[in-house]
């Protein structure tokens, strides 16, 4: 979530209403450690100081267990203490909880991790290039092979592609190959305790305890990448709890395994859950007539592939994208890259994980794994870029021109480009929503 991302994003079974709507928009929407697409940036310095006194636990008067820590940070200890009553509160049995807790410290380069998401700091080609390298589609092709006979199942019974499952599982975790090693507990109670997302990993910390307690998975073998996630297809606990399905008929959601068989059909029924529509593309490569408007690649601006086909916006062949139901276009480099034509399905992969660029990558691997072409168009490689730290200038920039800016977090979503876009509109330039050098220049002189 987040993300997202990580899409991402029964939200599982036996939540309750509030619990499955806090999972609606995966709160992950930058690509999940261990999916391979984390630069070199994210590496923490061996600068950083790392606890490492194991907490010990006592009985308590009463004969339960207590939690007693020995790690030096005080406040981290106080925290633990202050939370064993309000998880206890919530149906958490002392006992495991207090056999979660056992050998847990703060992390500090768990904390480190969360302020540096480098794959923000990316462009899309950038990263599309590592997402759907060839060896990524060679080693999917290979995975769906291997796994065909089970995906199949899992497609019938869903209605989401196999090639789309086999996508997410690339994405998430190289089909396997980097679940992530970090144990849950740990990195959720140093993010809860950090407080710059607090509420949201505290709930998450108690539904690892509740996975827990359902004996779906010991503590040993609950790990995941430092940001909560678990498994082949990177669920966090609340995504787990609401979505993940036994579908070996073992009576276990077993998302650790070798065997990825609960994993990936736990991903289709995330995605059918969310609507997904099958036989519908997530988008489709199209061709733009000549004097185009930016403004018209809106999400908001839906209509049937027939409808801008009236309007001279074809598929690559020259003729109407089928009717596969009503779609906008999107230019995630603006006028200069590739034009998308994209349907209901594209949100559907939001709710994974709500970065465009994981979105495409998803869909644009899934096409490749099932035989299709690359993207024809070129990418903008030439534009210069704004850094991560230009962009958050930019977009405070923009808000202090009331142009609708909710956050400033140095992410390109499809607000900020709105916002370029009408500000580029404003002073009579080409409303391409492109955050280059250029454009941050032409903001200042305003």
């Amino acid at each position: 979530m987040q993300a997202c991302f990580l899409g991402f994003i029964s939200v599982f079974i036996g939540l309750s209403a509030t619990m499955a709507a806090a999972v609606e928009v995966s709160p992950r929407p930058q690509m999940r450690p261990g999916s391979g697409l984390i630069t070199a940036a994210t590496v923490v310095s061996s600068d950083v100081p790392v606890r490492n006194l194991r907490p010990q636990i006592r009985p308590e008067r009463g004969g339960d267990a207590v939690l007693v820590s020995a790690s030096t940070d005080a406040g981290f200890d106080r925290w633990v203490a202050g939370f064993r009553g309000r998880a206890l509160s919530q149906g958490i049995s002392a006992q495991v909880f207090d056999r979660a807790f056992r050998g847990v410290t703060f992390n500090p380069e768990i904390v480190a991790r969360d302020r540096n998401q480098s794959e923000f700091k990316r462009e899309i080609w950038d990263y599309l290039d590592s997402a759907v390298s060839p060896v990524r589609v060679k080693n999917g092709q290979e995975a769906l092979r291997r796994h065909r006979r089970v995906l199949e199942r899992i497609e019938a019974h869903y209605g989401v592609e196999k090639e789309i499952v086999t996508a997410v599982w690339g994405m998430e975790s190289t089909y396997g190959e980097r679940l992530g090693d970090l144990p849950l507990i740990q990195s959720l109670a140093t993010l809860a305790y950090d407080g710059r997302r607090g509420k949201f990993f505290e709930s998450q910390l108690v539904g690892a305890l509740q996975i827990l307690q359902s004996g779906d998975v010991t503590p040993e073998r609950m790990k995941g990448s430092w940001a909560g996630a678990m498994g082949h297809t990177q669920f966090i606990p609340t995504s787990y709890l609401a979505y993940a399905v036994d579908f070996t008929g073992d009576g276990k959601r077993d998302i650790w395994s070798e065997d990825p068989t609960d994993a990936l059909a736990s991903t289709a029924a995330y995605l059918k859950r969310f609507g997904w529509t099958k036989g519908q593309p997530w988008g489709v490569e199209v061709r733009l007539p000549r004097g185009f408007s930016a403004g018209a690649a809106d999400r908001n601006k839906m209509k049937m592939p027939s409808q801008w086909a009236a309007q001279g916006v074809v598929g690559l062949n020259g003729r109407a994208v089928p009717d596969h139901g009503r779609a906008s276009i999107l230019l995630p480099a603006g006028l200069q890259g590739p034009a998308f034509m994209i349907f209901d399905n594209f949100a559907v992969i939001e709710k994974y994980n709500r970065a465009t660029s994981y979105v495409m990558g998803v869909g644009h691997l899934a096409d490749r794994i099932g035989g299709g072409p690359e993207i024809q168009a070129s990418w903008p490689r030439g534009y210069n870029p704004l850094t991560f730290e230009e962009k958050m200038e930019m977009q405070r920039r923009l808000q202090s021109k009331g142009y609708g800016i909710e956050k400033i977090d140095g992410i390109i979503g499809p607000n900020t480009v709105k916002a370029i876009r009408a500000f580029q509109q404003a002073v009579g330039v080409t409303p391409d929503g492109v955050p280059s050098k250029e454009f941050l220049a032409l903001l200042k002189r305003s």
